[in-house]
């Protein structure tokens, strides 16, 4: 991997994870999010990038990641929220940080981007051009580049989070794209299958919590 070009940061602090033995519900841990200079809020662990997306996912596959498209927006309310009780939470926190590179890109910005087929334009014509409409949205996309390369990213993408998910689905999403099922069952299927086998473990689901 090309250390000198980026790196992938890590860790933010966050509150610890509530709950009885034998339980495993996500609980909310809220905290303040970073705010930058651009409105958008921060984790110091996403991906610092040339914005060339064909060299951003040979990096994450190299680290043995899936890489992870996040778009956000000045003032979006949904998007504070996921970065102060989900990225917040230390479960989930810590699982995405292991297994996924994420690229924070602006719904609005005007900073030039190369797609995966190697066209240029800027984080609002890529938007358009990937129909992304709202925030958040997240795209994930396989582990194998060669899956990926010479096709715009809309074409490329397993998975798209469409907006805020609570924390049992947002973990569920990136366990799914991890998975690498997403070709053969619906997230849907997945969630409910998650939530029968921790029942049988004896674990609290808490499909709806804050």
């Amino acid at each position: 991997m090309n250390i000198t070009r980026r790196k992938l940061l890590g860790g933010a602090g966050a509150l610890a994870l509530a709950g009885a033995a034998g339980t495993s519900r996500i609980e909310a841990a809220e905290t303040e999010p970073e705010v930058g200079d651009d409105g958008l809020y921060h984790q110091d662990w996403f991906v610092e990038s040339f914005l060339d997306l064909r060299d951003d996912i040979k990096e994450a596959a190299e680290a043995g990641k899936n890489f992870v498209v996040l778009w956000e927006q000045r003032g979006c309310p949904y998007c504070r929220e996921m970065h102060r009780v989900n990225f917040a939470n230390p479960e989930i926190r810590d699982y995405i940080k292991a297994n996924f590179a994420i690229l924070q890109l602006d719904l609005w910005g005007p900073r030039k981007v190369t797609d995966f087929d190697g066209k240029e334009m800027g984080e609002r014509e890529l938007a358009q051009r990937w129909r992304v409409n709202f925030t958040p949205t997240t795209n994930f996309f396989p582990g194998d580049p060669g899956k990926v390369l010479g096709k715009s990213g809309d074409r490329a993408e397993v998975f798209r989070m469409p907006g805020y998910f609570k924390p049992f689905h947002f973990l569920a999403a990136y366990e799914y794209v991890r998975s690498g099922r997403t070709g053969e069952l619906p997230f849907q299927r997945f969630v409910q299958e998650k939530g029968d086998r921790m029942r049988k473990e004896g674990k609290k689901v808490d499909l709806w919590g804050k």
